[in-house]
């Protein structure tokens, strides 16, 4: 697989590996089996089968390949069949282009090829094609291929249905005349000649669907299900959906397009800069215009002409022929204002690139995404509401697979209703959220959801935040799948190689990685359990069932005889192994032992590998590696292009042990505002206007005026579980969660600015003193890159009156108390003898 899938689609992919495995047990009971994947749009569903097909093919770490498998791709569409097999071709590096097969009308084989990946859609299946049919010129239909095949190989058989919820509604007049094509190949077709297929996989964003299908089989249904939040932290979705729509109830479409227009005007600039200063490909934005119905008379009651001219006088200039195209059936190219606006399948849009702008109406085909689309304008009426919500629910991909840190506005999509109030458009909202599309994490109106820049007031402060990136840390703590230490290792050295950082990382790791594994083999051979272990590896012992007919008995001789394992099923053990170690360090060992015993150096390396004790100190030694490796060259990673740190970014959250990176605050953040918010000053970052407003408590807002009353810079609202925020690792019973401290302030002293963490908190939450634990050991790791980092509370003083009292984990004799404490009435006391006042 040429792409690092994410930790979710990792875990989906060895869940799918244990329904297999247990479906194959099953069917040695004749017993079919049914898995249902269900993944929310943009999760990358194909991306996932593409490496089960090759995992199954070609092996991994927990599975030796069976390379005669054989794979039915099966859907309703012939376009989908096509990009799938596309996505396939270009994503997969090790299946071959002659093994992505399409099956036409000339197909007429009694089996299907071990191997092959076969495209099959049900257009070609009906009663009257030629597929399904036997003639002078067909020895074998379709059904019968199938049939022989899986009964044939049933355990090397794999049907994929793809996008199952498609033309498959089985309504009452359907089950009386005949069942559906999907369900001839989940039930079977005594008609046509069609066994069960033994394992099916149905590959769906709609889980409900699917199972409605599949009601009524005896098929053992399992299922695979890939929890929305995760494909959400993944960066593959955008942030936001944000939607607009006048304050008063009067005609304003053509002045919401041209708002619609002048966002989608802004994205493109702000695409542009951001790919030019990260040395990315271009990314083009698209317009998305869903215009009305029309009728015989004229294409749409939308006035496509006023449209153009609008563009037109945005833009500064003519549209081109294929900048504005769209996806009407039964129409070809259109002309307007002398304008042509070609007609295009919805599957092509992404990819050409000239494209700027599509008129839409509802004909959108399951499966099409466009990230490119960042924009939308709806000309539909309120009633309308959940085509329009399907429309957007394909427009949530982010372009280039990743979140964009530096620009907020990048992981927004903007949509614009002109025939909404803020009711319906609470209905958009709910149509969402029962789409199959994931919603983002944040959907709400331009009223609520904003984009603030940084203050010009406070550059010199960025400027300093920016030079010292080395000196401000956070950590990100997210439900990343923990990678092997081993494999981390070996996977940041490359990277560091790669990047022209270290350029002998890679061999040095190696190097010490190998000399380890050596350390670990010579304590194995002295404590003289490596002979007993080679022995048990390379001879098997084989006992001797004997019945005696007289005695009417059994007998069993345990040992009889031993046999030599041969060559070929060591070898097959040493690239076992060799997955049990990963990143080729199998091969790397036995060239490095080249000159010995190439039988005797593969036996080392699998009684390495299935001792347990030697594996944990290897890994525990990968584990420490790691972190050096990554605290010595951390300020330069965080020099380079965002794409390069997403690959160290993934490293790290897949590390088991929470790792302080470099704080680095983008250019533009996302906030949310209500109507309840309030003005405050001297804030980092600001709306356009320089104001900035946002709801406090009366703890945080005491607080913020105390600093700046005290002479504070700036401050910054720290907001829960932003990708920009400041987050602080904590344990609560053993798992390791995240805190958001409310407020950062930023102070000048005689050496410069002082940046200071504090968090105002109710002394009556459970988390207390987990937190201030957190704090402690925080401090204690990184009191030289802080100021005051402070655990604040509101009580009485010996004068009456509320006043702030500060816990300050800069200073040793807090921390030390703080770090060993177990109970909330422990924290209370040391409030008491150890808080200070500033007012």
């Amino acid at each position: 697989m040429k792409d690092i899938l994410f930790p979710f689609q990792e875990t989906a992919l060895t869940e799918l590996h244990d329904k297999i495995n247990k479906s194959h047990l099953m069917w040695s009971k004749n017993d079919p089996q049914i898995i249902s994947f269900s993944a929310p749009t943009g999760s990358g569903k194909t991306i996932i089968m593409t490496t089960l097909f090759e995992e199954i093919l070609y092996g991994s770490v927990d599975n030796i390949g069976e390379p005669d498998s054989i794979f039915i791709w099966l859907s309703d569409s012939p376009e989908l069949n096509e990009q799938t097999r596309l996505k396939i071709e270009s994503k997969s590096d090790k299946i071959r282009v002659r093994d992505l097969a399409t099956i036409d009308s000339t197909f007429n084989y009694e089996y299907f090829e071990g191997g092959c990946i076969y495209f099959l859609n049900t257009q070609k299946l009906g009663s009257d094609k030629l597929l399904t049919g036997i003639s002078n010129l067909r020895q074998y239909s379709i059904w019968e291929t199938l049939t022989n095949t899986a009964k044939r190989n049933p355990k090397k058989f794999y049907l994929v249905i793809d996008e199952a919820h498609r033309g498959t509604h089985t309504s009452s007049q359907a089950e009386n005349k005949a069942q559906s094509i999907m369900q001839k190949f989940i039930k079977g077709s005594k008609e046509d000649g069609l066994c069960v297929m033994p394992l099916v996989i149905g590959v769906t964003a709609t889980p409900q669907r699917f199972e409605n299908l599949i009601a009524g089989t005896t098929s053992t249904v399992q299922k695979v299900i890939v929890p929305p939040e995760q494909v959400r932290e993944s960066g593959l979705l955008k942030d936001r959906i944000i939607i607009h729509y006048p304050d008063l109830q009067l005609s304003a479409d053509m002045t919401l397009f041209k708002g619609a227009v002048d966002d989608w005007r802004k994205k493109c600039t702000h695409w542009r800069s951001y790919c030019k200063r990260e040395d990315e490909k271009m990314v083009n934005p698209i317009l998305v215009i869903q215009v009305e119905d029309g009728n015989k008379r004229e294409v749409t009651h939308t006035d496509l002409g006023a449209c153009i001219d609008l563009l037109e006088e945005s833009l500064g200039r003519k549209l081109r022929p294929g900048e504005a195209v769209h996806t009407f059936n039964d129409h070809g190219t259109l002309k307007e204002r002398n304008v042509e606006i070609q007609q295009i399948e919805a599957s092509r849009i992404n990819d050409e690139e000239n494209i700027m702008v599509v008129f839409f109406k509802m004909n959108l085909s399951t499966g099409w995404d466009c990230p490119r689309a960042e924009t939308m304008m709806s000309f539909r009426s309120a009633q309308d509401y959940t085509y329009i919500a399907q429309l957007l629910g394909r427009m949530i991909r982010t372009p280039l697979a990743r979140r964009v840190s530096s620009d907020a506005e990048l992981n927004n999509v903007n949509l614009f209703l002109p025939y909404f109030d803020e009711e319906t458009v609470k209905n958009v909202i709910n149509a969402l959220r029962d789409s199959e599309a994931i919603i983002p994490t944040e959907t709400g109106t331009n009223k609520e959801l904003v984009t603030l820049r940084r203050n010009p007031a406070y550059s010199d402060v960025f400027e300093v935040m920016d030079k010292v990136m080395d000196n401000l840390i956070t950590y990100r703590i997210d439900s990343a799948r923990k990678q092997a230490p081993l494999k981390m290792l070996i996977q940041i050295s490359r990277a560091l190689t790669m990047d022209g950082i270290n350029l002998e990382a890679q061999k040095n790791v190696k190097n010490a990685v190998l000399s380890k594994i050596d350390e670990e083999i010579a304590l194995l051979k002295k404590s003289g359990e490596f002979d007993s272990r080679a022995s048990a590896i390379t001879g098997l012992a084989l006992g001797t069932l004997t019945f005696d007919y007289g005695d009417n008995a059994y007998s069993f001789d345990e040992i009889s005889q031993t046999m030599t394992v041969s060559e070929f099923d060591i070898s097959r053990h040493f690239e076992q192994s060799g997955k049990l170690l990963g990143e080729g360090l199998h091969k790397e060992y036995w060239i490095q032992n080249s000159i010995r015993d190439h039988i005797d150096v593969k036996i080392e390396v699998i009684v390495l590998t299935n001792d347990t004790d030697s594996m944990e100190r290897i890994n525990g030694f990968a584990a420490e590696e790691f972190l050096t490796l990554y605290e010595n060259n951390k300020r330069s990673i965080a020099r380079l292009n965002e794409t390069r740190k997403n690959i160290y970014e993934r490293l790290i959250n897949s590390s088991v042990q929470p790792v302080a990176v470099p704080w680095l605050l983008p250019d533009s953040i996302d906030f949310s505002i209500s109507e309840s918010c309030t003005k405050f000053e001297q804030h980092l970052y600001c709306f356009e206007n320089g104001t900035f407003q946002t709801s406090l408590n009366s703890w945080e807002s005491g607080v913020i005026a105390e600093e700046l009353q005290n002479g504070a810079v700036c401050w910054l609202r720290n907001l829960d579980r932003k990708k920009w925020s400041l987050e602080i690792p904590y344990e609560v019973s053993g798992v390791t969660t995240s805190m958001f401290p409310d407020i950062m302030v930023v102070r000048a002293d005689a050496q410069g600015y002082v940046f200071d963490i504090l968090e105002p908190h109710d002394p009556s939450r459970k988390d207390n003193y987990p937190k201030a634990v957190g704090l402690a050991k925080f401090a204690e790791k990184h009191w030289d890159k802080f100021g005051r980092i402070q655990l604040i509370r509101l009580k009485k003083g010996v004068d009456g009156r509320e006043h702030f009292y500060r816990l300050d984990m800069e200073k040793t004799t807090v921390r030390n108390k703080v770090r060993g404490i177990t109970s909330n009435e422990e924290l209370d006391r040391i409030f008491d003898t150890d808080a200070v006042r500033e007012d």
